[in-house]
């Protein structure tokens, strides 16, 4: 197992690089990326790299992977329906945003549209102050109303964003367990876990994108695994973030 194999997926092409430890072996290889499947050019790479190198699959033990496979479904607007769930008197919270404009005065402005609109976001009676504390308990027959107003408009996600969850997560975290139970298999993303810090709308939005691409990278890493595992590899993928560090 002392095989490292990098994988880059590009708007073009998709790179391998593939480091046998032992020979101290450097194999590169190229081709054109596959946008309808990204899995198919991932492994043509793989596939390529493995051929020049002369390694077998089964000695390959370390798998990461840069993609913006997640950035493209957001631009491309290939999200998953997803359901938005804030306190009670907060529904407009995406829709009012902030006022930041590219230009303050200009009348012609188009306002961005939210990942999630209006009619699939729902509110929780419930309220935190601005220290966590406990203003007003949250009323878990609120939350199985919202869950099933989710679940009428067939949500495939779900985001959560309660005022003040940064300070104390146990309302979102509450909430998220009730969801659970009345939306088996649909992914919850809570503020609190996502990006737990003040500024409700930044919270929100971020929490949001996490929930709308999250079943997309799902589906596109589950691909990846099956197919290297077809390939002979074992290996765990590592998905590169944007802060250099990763994620499994």
């Amino acid at each position: 197992m002392s095989v490292r194999l990098a994988i880059d997926i590009g708007g073009t092409f998709t790179d391998a690089t593939l480091i046998d430890e032992e020979t101290g072996t450097v194999s590169i290889a190229k081709v054109l990326t596959t946008p309808a499947d990204p899995s198919q050019g991932f492994m043509q790479a793989v596939e390529r790299a493995l051929a020049k190198g002369g390694v077998e699959a089964a000695r390959v033990g370390f798998v990461v992977h840069a993609t913006t496979v997640a950035t493209n479904a957001i631009i491309e607007g290939k999200i998953a329906r997803s359901g938005f769930v804030t306190t009670e008197g907060f529904r407009d919270l995406l829709e009012i945003a902030r006022q930041v404009r590219p230009s303050l005065y200009d009348t012609q402005f188009e306002k961005t549209k939210p990942l999630v609109p209006r009619d699939r976001a729902v509110t929780v009676r419930e309220r935190l102050g601005p220290a966590g504390e406990v203003l007003t308990p949250l009323d878990d027959d609120s939350v199985r109303e919202a869950a099933a107003i989710l679940r009428r408009e067939e949500v495939k996600s779900v985001a959560v964003c309660l005022l003040h969850a940064y300070v104390n997560p146990e309302h979102e975290q509450r909430v998220g367990a009730i969801l659970a139970e009345e939306l088996p298999g649909i992914p919850v993303s809570l503020s609190a876990e996502v990006a737990p810090e003040f500024r409700e709308y930044l919270r929100a939005s971020t929490t949001v994108i996490n929930a709308v691409i999250r079943p997309v990278v799902e589906r596109y890493l589950e691909r990846i695994e099956q197919r290297l595992a077809d390939a002979g590899i074992e290996a765990k993928v590592l998905v590169i973030q944007s802060s250099g560090g990763v994620f499994s």
